[in-house]
């Protein structure tokens, strides 16, 4: 299967990758400036449209009172389609800190359900995972950090680090896995019972997930 691709509202660069015909795009919201300015033509339109300000032609509208962000709407949209790959565009780089943070929350909604997500900005990607891993290729030599998302994380291994750990603990109190470096030499980022939240930089492209 494919991959649910998710344009927000926030800002990003450009595509990580072209967009394959068995992905599908969902432009949440202010998401749809994005997909109409790349010239993207989205299989589903939804949100409160509160930000884009307009009620796109064909558009599944949702009350601005609502427990979900237009992000995780378009999550469990997907997740309801059977996907299990994610990627959010527009989602770290956003003038509300408050809603970047309900985007970490929404990768861990997705890691909980055996799915695995990716957000992306302007210069920044960000991930959760879960019981598993994360490999880098060679050649990546920016900044990365690791940061541990709820009760503590057990069994943190990173390899292939400036900063190396093995079979460690990393806790939500205290940030360890802060300002860590590729060494350009293949990566490795693994947790064997708990979350960990990854943050590296734009360049160093998208990494393989091991569960």
């Amino acid at each position: 299967m494919g991959t649910c691709i998710i344009f927000c509202a926030a800002e990003f660069d450009a595509l990580l990758q072209p967009i394959r015909r068995a992905d599908h795009v969902i432009a949440a919201d202010g998401g749809v400036r994005h997909t109409e300015k790349l010239g993207i033509v989205p299989d589903e339109i939804l949100g409160d449209f509160d930000s884009l300000g307009y009620t796109p032609a064909g558009a599944n509208v949702f009350p601005v009172e609502k427990d979900d962000t237009d992000a995780m709407l378009a999550v469990r949209r997907g997740l309801s389609l059977g996907f299990r790959e994610f990627l959010l565009y527009g989602s770290l780089d956003g003038p509300r800190l408050d809603h970047t943070v309900a985007n970490f929350q929404t990768l861990q909604f997705l890691a909980d359900r055996g799915a695995f997500g990716i957000l992306a900005g302007i210069n920044t990607l960000a991930a959760v995972v879960k019981n598993g891993s994360l490999s880098f290729p060679a050649g990546c030599s920016g900044t990365v950090s690791v940061f541990c998302m709820g009760a503590d994380a057990h069994g943190v291994t990173l390899r292939g680090l400036y900063y190396p750990l093995e079979n460690g603990t990393l806790t939500a109190g205290f940030p360890l896995g802060v300002s860590n470096h590729f060494t350009r030499e293949e990566a490795e980022i693994a947790v064997k019972n708990g979350s960990l939240l990854i943050l590296w930089e734009r360049k160093d492209g998208l990494p393989r997930r091991v569960v």
